[in-house]
């Protein structure tokens, strides 16, 4: 088995009990409270799957003699991504409640959270692999840092006015309105340019952190 295979597998490995151990705390938390609440949870983290889907398949294509065509495949996982990072902001809902332990809650979303994140990360690894086999290597880092800032720009878009990736196909002027007004209006949106710009470097400084250790061998450290 070559290196590279045993990355990956050890990667899908660790991802999966994660992402296991989250779905563990939140139906435990229905059971012993009698509440499905949290079951939103649940429908996030499968979101979150949905743009490493799109970015395992463009990562495939662009390996074979239609790379070209890999460039459809981003356009649905652009569409998607910011619903993986998009769990972090969950965190709203941690309060005090008579059901369970403040510090269970805080577990729980903090798990979904992260592997929310992680799962987006492993997605726009593979984007900039994609990019970078299709141009060059400074295309791919900038397009990989134009998407993290787009995918901040969902996040926002998607807490604040409660729209979704499928919003594109059934609500289009809606979502046109909401895009373009911050663009031809930036001085009244001031909070969120604000709220884009500080997710966004957030997010994309958490990603070459990430890109940055996993690039290093630990006996050089």
């Amino acid at each position: 088995m070559s290196g590279s295979l045993r990355h990956r597998l050890t990667l899908g490995l660790w991802i999966s009990l994660a992402c296991a151990f989250s779905i563990c705390l939140v139906l435990y938390r229905m059971e012993r409270t009698g509440t499905i609440y949290f079951s939103f949870l649940l429908w996030n983290l499968f979101l979150a799957l949905v743009p490493v889907a799109f970015s395992a398949v463009a990562w495939l294509v662009s390996r074979s003699r239609w790379k070209l065509l890999s460039l459809l495949f981003l356009v649905p996982w652009l569409l998607f991504f910011p619903n993986a990072p998009y769990i972090l902001t969950d965190l709203l809902h941690l309060k005090p409640r008579a059901a369970m332990p403040l510090w269970y809650d805080m577990v729980m979303l903090l798990s979904f959270g992260l592997n929310g994140l992680f799962l987006g990360y492993i997605s726009l690894v593979m984007v900039e692999s994609v990019l970078e086999r299709l141009f060059d290597r400074a295309f791919a880092v900038v397009g990989s840092l134009v998407c993290t800032f787009a995918a901040a720009y969902g996040i926002y878009l998607g807490r604040y006015h409660r729209m979704n990736s499928w919003d594109v196909w059934t609500e289009p002027w809606s979502i046109a309105h909401q895009v373009l007004d911050p663009l031809l209006h930036p001085l009244a949106h001031a909070h969120v340019w604000a709220i884009t710009l500080l997710l966004g470097f957030m997010i994309y400084a958490g990603y070459r952190l990430v890109r940055e250790l996993g690039a290093r061998p630990t006996a050089t450290m």
